[in-house]
């Protein structure tokens, strides 16, 4: 029997004391998910593929470029596909699906402690 492959956060992890506060994988994974829209715009995923325009209606104030720029970041860290249906529709891989539960918790602590003024009017991302 093979026995299972360490990751490389596993590897990080046996040469950690445990009282490191710096891991690069998660500090990699907050500056992913922190980047302007992208929470929304994989929260706009959450339930089902979409199309370019459908996500940008889902999202107020997100520009086409923008939404160009996070989609492709997304596509590169393998959180989203690009499904070549006719017309073309992006969707969570199990990768980004598995942020379901992490997001949700981000929403919970944003209701619970908001911050003193929210980028756009509450409500607005659709089928969410």
């Amino acid at each position: 029997m093979t026995p299972p492959q360490s990751s490389p956060y596993d590897e990080f992890m046996a040469g950690s004391t445990g009282d490191d506060c710096y891991c690069p994988f998660f500090q990699h994974t907050i500056e992913v998910l922190g980047r302007r829209w992208t929470g929304s715009i994989v929260r706009a995923l959450a339930d089902r593929p979409r199309r370019f325009g459908e996500i940008r209606d889902a999202i107020p104030g997100l520009s086409d470029r923008l939404l160009d720029s996070r989609l492709r970041e997304l596509l590169d860290e393998g959180i989203v596909e690009r499904r070549n249906d006719e017309p073309a529709h992006y969707a969570l891989t199990p990768k980004g699906e598995d942020l379901g539960p992490v997001l949700d918790s981000v929403a919970d602590w944003s209701r619970r402690h908001g911050g003193s003024q929210p980028a756009a009017t509450p409500g607005r991302i659709q089928s969410v």
